[in-house]
């Protein structure tokens, strides 16, 4: 056996420990060690397949649906690792152990160790059928997943997601967002099988068809169609669908197959005795590549009790510790639909008692299966209400009440949520399932002056990672603090700026504040990436011309004016004045897009024509060959307005859709935004030009007038616009925007879209001071209108060599930065 050392040893001689795996079983693995003992006597060196830190596999469907960016589900960014004096050799496999001399081999590093831990995790499961090599066919399991399913998305009509359980769900909703009809295909009879039963599957297969997504279970795929490209899905019984893309997800397979080449025992995972040690007395396994008392666990929850019990016996501050197996509970979303389960619902005996409760017009599921006056298993699909007191009652083996319908509905003596039943709760209780964190480190937390539920996040990570938990941890605070306080960074524009925006501007004007570095240097509390971008918009906005644009305060898109692709590659997209084009343009954009071997040319669903797979060092050259405006589609900017024909040709037509389309385009066109912003214009209330679902839109009634709407969505968010007013006439309707969208500049906050902005100040207050001036702001927000578009300079048109040396040069860009 290893010698492991006891706190008091002292001194000790540094050992090394590897850690094999940097996703959320091998950074936590690190992470608890430098919890238990801040003085532990480790050289941690880890080793990681992708090139990042670490991030949240749990939230990827958010990264893959657009609802959040994928730095946002990082958990140890780079510097982390600096900081905590851990070596990591990022995106090398390690190919090679020698255990006998104790060393490991990757990509040309050796490193040696006393103690090794496998912390590999697993890999998406390719079931063997003919086709799964086709182009436009993916897994769904890394952050590069996310992104080339998204990007291939875009060309693609049908979509088919092989697997109907929670990641083949999720997948399926995010493709959703990128506007293909998407079909899941399961071979079980129902949906999410592992966690459900048969009426709970068929509750969440009636959800997700009301969502626009087609179930198909009970069906086997027996094939995928296609040359080179995926066309199709062929199915056991002979039937076929189209599908431009399929997406796999059927399952994980444990990475075991490196510990098995060199000699550690394996069954279905490295085998792992109640101290995580392998048949290896050196190396040690955590997480979803480790078995352990024949269980393979693909949760995250038996990974933090893992890594906490190893961490305990390695720093010897815990020696005695032991894994002993985990009880499973969860709660997740799946698709948006609330969904808990505990225990294996399909393990039931004959002589098991079961208690259901279904409601389904509100498509809500309930069913427990109590087993010798104890629960067993459950599964709470669309309103979780009684899922907390079913979780005590599982996780803590106590009998259920006699009257069982208690279970569901409480005695009525103790409320849920109450400061009596979280006094009540266990400071072992895990509130956290997405990070493990249990109410005691809370509680902590919050005793320590952590009083609002983003302090708390940021001390424990509670809350940070479906969100399901921050009202229990609301709740926690409200018990031991007696109030939750509001958090004051909710309201600064940028997190590097410690000032909210209507206080920020007036100190950037005050002070004459014009470049980035100037308001970071004197109002900031550090360097940020994300609040650079933010203060560069806001300062040109403010500034105009008099604005000092700095290199790297802007995302490289704004630094060359186009969107970097995946490939490291650019995408152009000309402007179409309310998607209205001529010959000679179109014959200027095929000649560009031969003479530059353009890889697609592609139709928008902005009306525009996008010119994709661009070189850097091409780039000037096609805007000059171009000589059309830029499209302003790589920024936080106006981006397009989209039009129907209107009165010039549709005989539906009550007004000219078209001209104030290409009005309003002409004259907002450079304005920049805290977000992107497009608009519609339809015709006649037919809206062919999709108004109601535009940042602005504008729809011409029956008698001639035009209807302004505002705060409209149809991406990952879905909204319907609010009507700000009528006009009878276009100039006002083009006054009566400007002013909208200038106010909508100067008050949002940064990256806020105007579908959360018109319902965070309400569409009655906004209508007082747009349209009824009510704060007698009219003639300087339409000053404003008149000096941003005065201002406006085209980044193409204007510029005829780079604004710093090596700007275009064709070097290799990484699209997804190191965060």
């Amino acid at each position: 056996m290893i010698q492991l050392n006891t706190i008091a040893d002292s001194p000790v001689t540094r050992r090394k420990l590897v850690i094999i795996g940097n996703g959320m079983a091998g950074a936590r693995m690190a992470e608890d060690i430098i919890a238990a003992d801040p003085n532990h006597d480790f050289d941690i060196v880890m080793f990681g397949d992708e090139p990042y830190g670490n991030y949240n596999r749990i939230l990827l469907s958010n990264v893959l649906n657009g609802s959040q960016d994928a730095q946002e589900i990082f958990l140890n960014p780079l510097a982390w690792y600096d900081d905590n004096h851990v070596t990591l050799h990022a995106g090398k496999r390690v190919t090679k152990i020698d255990r006998e001399q104790q060393v490991v081999y990757a990509e040309g590093i050796e490193e040696s160790y006393d103690i090794l831990i496998f912390a590999t995790g697993s890999r998406p499961f390719v079931p063997p059928i003919p086709g799964t090599t086709l182009h436009g066919v993916f897994v769904f399991r890394t952050i590069d997943d996310c992104r080339n399913i998204a990007e291939y998305a875009k060309g693609c009509k049908n979509a088919v997601v092989i697997g109907g359980g929670l990641l083949g769900l999720e997948a399926a909703k995010g493709l959703m967002t990128h506007n293909v009809s998407v079909t899941v295909v399961e071979m079980a009879p129902w949906l999410m099988s592992v966690q459900l039963d048969e009426a709970g599957g068929k509750v969440l297969q009636q959800t997700i068809e009301t969502m626009g997504i087609k179930p198909l279970v009970s069906t086997s795929t027996k094939e995928l169609l296609g040359h080179t490209r995926v066309t199709g899905v062929k199915f056991g019984d002979g039937t076929e669908i189209p599908a431009d893309m399929v997406v796999i997800s059927a399952g994980i397979r444990p990475n075991k197959e490196l510990a098995q080449e060199f000699g550690l025992a394996c069954d279905r995972a490295i085998l792992v005795d109640d101290t995580l040690q392998t048949s290896d007395p050196s190396i040690f396994g955590v997480g979803e590549c480790v078995q352990h008392r024949g269980m393979v666990y693909g949760l995250v929850a038996p990974l933090w009790e893992q890594t906490k019990a190893l961490a305990g016996r390695l720093t010897g501050t815990n020696p005695d510790a032991r894994y002993l197996g985990s009880k499973l509970a969860t709660k997740l979303k799946v698709m948006g639909v609330e969904l808990a389960s505990m225990g294996r619902i399909a393990d039931l005996k004959p002589t098991d008692e079961v208690v259901t409760f279904a409601e389904p017009g509100r498509q809500v599921y309930w069913k427990a299966i109590l087993r010798d006056g104890k629960l067993s298993a459950a599964c709470m699909l669309g309103d979780l209400e009684p899922a907390d007191q079913l979780v005590e009652y599982f996780m803590q083996d106590k009998p259920v009440p006699t009257r069982r319908l208690e279970l569901f509905f409480g005695t009525g003596t103790k409320t849920q949520g109450s400061e009596f039943s979280l006094a009540d709760m266990p400071d072992s209780k895990q509130i956290c399932d997405c990070n493990g964190v249990c109410k005691g480190t809370i509680v902590q937390a919050i005793k320590a002056g952590k009083t609002t539920v983003q302090a708390v996040g940021k001390a424990t990570r509670a809350g940070t990672g479906c969100g399901s938990c921050k009202k229990m941890v609301k709740s926690l605070i409200e018990a031991v603090n007696g109030e939750v306080k509001a958090d004051p960074s909710e309201s600064w524009y940028v997190a590097a700026v410690p000032l909210d925006k209507p206080t920020l501007v007036s100190e950037v004007k005050t002070r004459g504040l014009k470049s980035v570095s100037a308001v970071l240097r004197e109002l900031g509390t550090g360097e940020d990436e994300r609040s650079k971008n933010g203060l560069a918009s806001m300062l040109k906005s403010i500034w105009g011309t008099e604005y000092v644009d700095e290199r790297d305060a802007r995302y490289i898109n704004d630094r060359v004016h186009a969107n970097i692709q995946n490939d490291g590659t650019f995408s152009v997209i000309p402007r179409m004045y309310g998607g209205v084009t001529s010959a000679d343009d179109l014959i200027k954009i095929g000649e560009v897009a031969k003479k530059y071997n353009v890889r697609m040319v592609k139709v928008t669903g902005g009306q525009r024509i996008d010119l994709l797979g661009i070189k850097k060092d091409d780039l000037p050259k096609v805007w000059a060959d171009l000589g059309m405006p830029s499209g302003y589609a790589y920024t936080k900017a106006l981006r397009t307005v989209k039009t129907c024909v209107g009165t010039d040709f549709c005989r539906y037509g009550t007004n000219d859709s078209t001209a104030l389309g290409i009005a309003l385009e002409k004259k907002y066109q450079g304005f920049e935004f805290p977000a992107k912003v497009k608009l519609g214009v339809s015709g006649c209330p037919r809206n062919c030009a999709e108004s109601t679902v535009k940042d602005v839109g504008v729809v011409a009634t029956e008698g001639g007038e035009w209807e302004v709407l505002v705060g409209g969505a149809a991406g990952a968010h879905v909204r319907r616009t609010d009507v700000l007013c009528r006009v009878k006439t276009r100039d006002e309707a083009i006054r009566v925007i400007g002013r909208f969208l200038i106010y909508y500049r100067d008050n949002a906050k940064w990256i806020e879209r105007t579908y959360d902005f018109v319902p965070r100040i309400g569409i009655e207050k906004l209508r007082d001071i747009i349209v009824n001036d009510s704060l007698g702001l009219g003639d300087s927000l339409d000053a404003e209108v008149e000096k941003t578009a005065a201002a406006y300079v085209d980044p193409w048109l204007e510029r005829d060599k780079p604004a710093f040396a090596g700007q275009f040069e064709d070097v290799k860009t990484v699209p997804l930065p190191m965060v």
